[in-house]
Order: C-alpha cells, then sequence, then structure tokens
C-alpha cells in the first residue's frame, strides 16, 4: 500500500478524531466531572494520533526496498550459479 506523508496525516487525524468522538460520547454517559471528561478526551486522541504516526514509521521502515528483479529479467539469465545450485543440479 503506497501513502503520501500528506495522506497518512490525514488518515491519522481522522482515527484520532473518531477515536476521541467515542471516548467523549462514553465519558459524558458516566458520572464524571466535565473537566474530567475534556482531559480524558484530549489526551485519548493524542495518544491515538501518536500511535498512528509511530506506527506508520515502523511500517516504513520495515518495507523491503523498492528494486527487486523481475523472474524473467535477462540480469537473472547472465547470473553464475551458485555452488550450491551447480551442485544440486
Amino acid at each position: 500500500m503506497y501513502i503520501s506523508r500528506r495522506g497518512a496525516k490525514l488518515r491519522n487525524a481522522l482515527v484520532s478524531v473518531f477515536n476521541g468522538s467515542v471516548t467523549l460520547v462514553i465519558l459524558l454517559i458516566a458520572p464524571l466531572g466535565l473537566m474530567a471528561v475534556i482531559i480524558n478526551t484530549l489526551l485519548v486522541t493524542f495518544a491515538t494520533y501518536v500511535v498512528s504516526s509511530v506506527a506508520d514509521r515502523v511500517i516504513t521502515a520495515l518495507k523491503p526496498g523498492q528494486n527487486a528483479e523481475l523472474t524473467g529479467s535477462s540480469m537473472q539469465k547472465n547470473r553464475q550459479k551458485s555452488a550450491l545450485q551447480r551442485w544440486w543440479r
């Protein structure tokens, strides 16, 4: 999956706002003070954004390089066989 940095930021922000909204609804039902509800909602929103951003960076770091060879390319035909391949055949 290829996504630009701008798209990733937008997706992370939307996920954060959604999680914050769900948290706000849940906390408004509970008998808490208004300040506690606001602080908890903001903390959940911020934490969701940070975790999503860190996950994007980890996935980017773990992606293999984009310079893979095609199986039918001419470079593969001209390459010498390894010692194991020569022995095996």
